[in-house]
């Protein structure tokens, strides 16, 4: 069974494709190098064993797409990460933003809806829901106006998605929409990583604590909550790897009950900025220099998932902490920089 990860050398990706290739599954990675390095692959074959195959490719070149697809027929499953990420920064380059994440996504079902059979899972997002109305949230939560061109990409590629169903009747998908992925594998052999100035809150953590950065900038304290800083879902990543290839089993096992599906994948407990900052200081046992600053464009007051939907018809349920996830990303950060 060979399933393409795309984007897979990046933070999410490549603990999918350890997971992926833990249950038997034959992997071929597709990722530019944009925000990612070469040396994952290493980090992989470290953790399984193997080292999946890996083209260096930008979706956003439609022949260069179709002619993976023509290089390897054999593919029955897609999950696709390859997009850019950060809400701030699609706020300030709007356009990179649609060209990345939209024509990558195009091209890709275009090649999908070729085959006679094919399983897509989408790397969708919480910023679906906006600001929700009531927490937590759940999956009949109404998608909202988006706040960032980020979130915008997101809602417009799942309905990309489901007009694409509609008509490719072999096609099968799922969109994942999650929280806050924190974390890193266990061997510290993959984990998040960056380049230039982390537009993350933990790897932000983690720089600032070992001296990379002056201070953490915490983005306003003047949120309704009980601190007043922003609440958030932080999810282990490797917790969110594992929900990929269960859904991904429930589309190859054809047991979803229509061509596009979605679920929340969060832990189900909302963390402030500071509570987030403490638990670090607990584990790590180092004080973190942090300043409150303005709030940033694009931000929602708060937001955790209801995992029920997840829970009882993917099978999955979150295993790690807080705690433990702060814990992996500082062992992480540490033996990349030692």
């Amino acid at each position: 069974m060979k399933i393409l990860v795309t984007g897979g050398l990046g933070f999410i990706g490549s603990h999918v494709v350890v997971e992926l290739q833990q249950k038997g599954y034959d992997v071929v990675v597709i990722d530019n190098l944009s925000n990612s390095s070469i040396d994952v692959l290493s980090g992989i074959e470290k953790i399984t064993g193997t080292k999946p195959e890996f083209e260096q490719l930008d979706l956003r070149e439609k022949s260069a797409v179709a002619s993976f697809f023509k290089k390897y027929q054999d593919i029955t499953g897609v999950i696709h990460f390859a997009a850019s990420k950060a809400v701030g920064e699609s706020v300030k380059n709007p356009l990179l933003y649609y060209e990345n994440n939209l024509n990558a996504l195009i091209y890709i079902l275009q090649q999908l809806q070729e085959k006679k059979q094919a399983q897509f899972i989408f790397s969708s997002s919480c910023t679906v829901y906006g600001q929700a109305e009531i927490l937590p949230i759940t999956e009949n939560a109404p998608v909202q106006k988006a706040l960032s061109p980020y979130g915008n990409t997101k809602q417009v590629g799942e309905e990309i998605i489901i007009d694409t169903c509609n008509v490719a009747k072999g096609l099968d998908a799922i969109a994942l929409r999650y929280f806050n992925p924190i974390g890193a594998h266990e061997s510290a052999e993959i984990g998040e990583l960056p380049l230039g100035t982390p537009q993350n809150l933990v790897p932000y953590i983690t720089q600032t604590a070992l001296g990379l950065r002056d201070e953490l900038s915490v983005f306003g304290d003047d949120y309704e909550t009980d601190d007043g800083t922003a609440v958030r879902d932080y999810i282990h990543v490797v917790d969110l790897a594992k929900a990929h290839v269960l859904a991904l089993q429930r589309l190859l096992e054809h047991k979803n009950k229509s061509a596009f599906e979605f679920f929340n994948i969060g832990t189900g407990t909302g963390s402030s900025v500071l509570e987030v900052v403490k638990a670090f200081e607990k584990v790590s046992k180092k004080p973190l220099n942090y300043k409150i600053v303005p709030r940033r464009d694009g931000d929602v007051t708060a937001a955790f998932a209801d995992t029920k939907k997840a829970n009882d018809v993917l099978g999955w349920k979150s295993q790690y902490t807080l705690e433990q996830a702060l814990a992996s990303a500082w062992k992480w950060e540490q033996k990349i920089r030692a």
